[in-house]
């Protein structure tokens, strides 16, 4: 009688406890849609679609990303991907022709403007027809919601 109780009392304890969990209801919260503002990126005045000398590129490669509304309001960079479409040559072994070749160097920053090591190997070493891409800029408002801003690509001449 004693087995036939305690076998009772157990599963009465966990129909109890499967009832109670499902009578709970699941709570609901809403969202708050969020519409990004409109915002521009500029490494100091150029924007998406400017073209830069090899001085200006030398000057500006170590200015600091900056994401700016119409109102002129700053947002913080949270992180963003730098690429370096490089220009070189090659001899073909077998024609003995000289050819253009552009290899890219890429990385993922979370700090403006570049780190040091990047902007001395890069520092006076640009050629026409390179490029400086910043792409997958996230940055943070006021209110710590993050948003892509638009890529930045200058084409160096």
């Amino acid at each position: 009688m004693k087995l036939s109780l305690k076998s009772f009392l157990f599963i009465l304890l966990f129909l109890c406890a499967g009832f109670a969990s499902v009578a709970q209801k699941p709570t609901i919260t809403k969202i708050i849609k969020f519409k990004p503002p409109v915002v521009k990126t500029f490494l100091g005045i150029k924007t998406n679609g400017d073209s830069a000398t090899m001085e200006e590129a030398s000057q500006m490669i170590g200015l600091p990303l900056k994401i700016m509304d119409d109102k002129k309001n700053v947002y913080t960079i949270d992180s963003y991907q730098f690429l370096y479409k490089r220009k070189g040559v090659i001899q073909d072994d077998e024609t003995g022709r000289i050819r253009t070749i552009f290899t890219t160097v890429s990385y993922l920053f979370n700090t403006t403007p570049l780190p040091k090591v990047w902007i001395d190997n890069l520092k006076g070493g640009f050629q026409t027809d390179e490029e400086l891409y910043f792409f997958d800029i996230v940055v943070k408002d006021k209110l710590d919601r993050k948003f892509f801003a638009p890529n930045l690509k200058i084409l160096i001449r």
